[in-house]
């Protein structure tokens, strides 16, 4: 594969022009690709864990940096290691033998010349499940245009519309401009199409193609959840499912730079008066096709990327780990 896309790197809206072949990019990762764990995960969407779950690969590196990631082991400590094609390849079998329902590539916005390829050569060696794209929505339409016809569900997050926040989290205030176009691509490129599949007399649907669109609640700031759901109202409802999630938990991680950003919104649990406001607030939207979490005080699903079990077994089973290599 030419290296032209990474010598001097603009893949996404950082466009921070760095060789990548030479050294680290924004996303702290050079050409290099590198992944952390794959799983098969049953903590997504129904969807699109169906019965067996969502084949997950983790990527490492990230274009945002948020201050409260979960998985800040991988998107800014750098866990994970480099794999080939081949070895990416047999992953996405593998899970496909173990029955996933799909293949979830989880934070590949700043490799995605490199995972188009790897996709393409997966698929002519037998992955025929659907592939997901499972990312922050901060990309750019030219890049994304490389995954057209390879993706057939997106799973974009759509942080916030509001650049001041967008600003002290993640220091992007262009974030809202370049997610809502990015979204808006990836509708008018995959329409949803739900069929119905049934399993020991139990039937579920299952998202074969289509979007859909997660927005975390950040405690404190019921108002920039509201400018959301109005975008997404407009924009999304009838043509993409919206997942509205309440799962913010404070993670263990701390730096100076953090600290400082996080004073954006509180960083806390949801408490059950804001639970029961997105819960009036989404019923007076009555969108068309919406998820929404329980509230809940388990925070033991952070996960830990040293660990060959990042997550609880509960939550998912490993299938590969950058340290052990096949499980």
């Amino acid at each position: 594969m030419s290296n032209n896309l990474y010598e001097n790197c603009l893949q996404c809206p950082r466009k921070c022009a760095v060789d990548r072949t030479q050294k680290k990019g924004f996303c702290r990762e050079t050409e290099a690709l590198r992944i952390a764990t794959a799983c098969l995960h049953f903590g997504e969407e129904p969807l699109i864990t169906v019965y067996s779950g969502s084949g997950t690969i983790f990527f490492t590196g990230c274009t945002l940096r948020c201050s409260f990631c979960q998985n800040y082991q991988i998107s800014q400590q750098g866990i994970g290691r480099e794999v080939s094609q081949e070895e990416f390849t047999m992953m996405c079998q593998k899970l496909q033998e173990k029955g996933a329902e799909n293949i979830n590539l989880i934070t590949g916005s700043h490799h995605i010349p490199i995972i188009a390829q790897y996709i393409r050569h997966a698929k002519e060696n037998g992955v025929s499940i659907p592939f997901a794209w499972n990312s922050s929505a901060y990309e750019s339409t030219e890049s994304l245009e490389l995954l057209k016809g390879l993706i057939d569900i997106w799973l974009p997050d759509l942080k916030t519309l509001n650049p001041l926040m967008s600003k002290e989290l993640f220091d992007a205030e262009d974030y809202p401009s370049a997610a809502k176009k990015a979204i808006r691509w990836m509708i008018s490129n995959s329409p949803m199409h739900i069929i119905k599949v049934k399993k020991h007399g139990e039937a579920k649907e299952k998202m074969m193609s289509g979007v859909i669109i997660r927005h975390l609640f950040l405690p404190g700031r019921i108002t920039d959840t509201q400018i959301t759901l109005d975008w997404l109202k407009k924009f999304a409802d009838n043509r993409a499912c919206i997942s509205l999630m309440s799962q913010y938990t404070p993670v263990p991680f701390s730096t100076e730079t953090n600290a400082a950003q996080i004073t954006a919104f509180q960083n806390r649990l949801v408490n059950t008066e804001e639970d029961e406001q997105l819960r009036n607030m989404i019923e007076e939207y009555d969108f068309d096709y919406l998820f929404y979490q329980d509230l809940s005080d388990d925070t033991s699903w952070l996960p830990d990327f040293n660990r060959t079990q990042p997550f609880s077994n509960a939550l998912a089973t490993p299938i590969w780990h950058w340290k052990e290599g096949f499980i």
